[in-house]
């Protein structure tokens, strides 16, 4: 599968799952825009793409703002070229039980988890349609398809980002473009070990007895922004261990 003369975006690929994302596309042949908030973190997966002969450029922005992402895509389009591979990774999440969620903390996750994926995809999409071809690949969760105990903001945006595939799936399917989501079982990022999990705890009782990896969210990703996926769209693509089986 190459990406040879492709410009892809990974939102969130400062680290773990985007950074993976990211470096795998770049190996692939594509020159890959990083946006991410942190642009030190960017800076440092656009080196490590480049120590491996890739292409790559760091781009600082908040994703779920019009404004950011609209001075996002001019510094890409003007530095790489047109869009037309899109991975829709940047978010975040919160433990907090139900009755102690306040309503800044649901805003705060349908903000970035959510309301990103759409302003970022909007933008970018008309870049898709000259070209008559692109690829959007969003990265939802398990938890959306499970369920998950004090986590019903951050279940609730992804499964939003479930249905937005669906509904742009079916938008352009006829015009070459198409849209898909992968949601990520027990993947052992810095995010998880920020939170409150025993990790090693946790992937004991997966299916594989182990915690999933970046990279196995990454080429799965890479499969789906290829030529050869032309024929797959509106699909969920489950990297999870087979904790969720469909």
């Amino acid at each position: 599968m190459s990406l040879q003369g492709k410009v892809a975006v990974v939102t969130g690929g400062a680290r773990g799952i985007g950074r993976g994302i990211a470096t795998v596309l770049a190996a692939k042949g594509a020159a890959v825009a990083v946006w991410d908030l942190n642009t030190e973190g960017a800076e440092k997966t656009v080196a490590e793409i480049q120590a491996a002969g890739g292409t790559a450029l760091a781009v600082g922005g908040d994703a779920a703002d019009a404004a950011a992402v609209a001075r996002s895509a001019a510094r890409t389009r003007d530095e790489l070229g047109p869009v037309t591979i899109l991975v829709n990774n940047a978010g975040t999440t919160a433990y907090e039980p139900f009755t102690q969620i306040s309503e800044a903390s649901w805003d705060r996750l349908i903000g970035i988890n959510l309301k990103g994926p759409f302003l970022v995809t909007q933008e970018l999409v008309p870049d898709m349609l000259e070209a008559g071809w692109g690829r959007i690949v969003n990265i939802s969760s398990s938890s959306a398809q499970t369920g998950a105990p004090a986590m019903a903001h951050y279940a609730a945006s992804k499964g939003g980002v479930i249905g937005l595939t669906r509904a742009l799936a079916v938008e352009y399917i006829d015009k070459g473009i198409t849209v898909n989501h992968v949601p990520p079982g027990f993947i052992d990022t810095p995010l998880v070990r920020q939170g409150p999990v025993d990790v090693d705890a946790v992937a004991a009782t997966m299916p594989m007895k182990r915690a999933g990896t970046p990279e196995d969210v990454a080429h799965a990703v890479a499969y789906l922004a290829s030529p050869e996926a032309g024929y797959v769209t509106g699909q969920t693509f489950s990297v999870n261990g087979g904790r969720y089986l469909t």
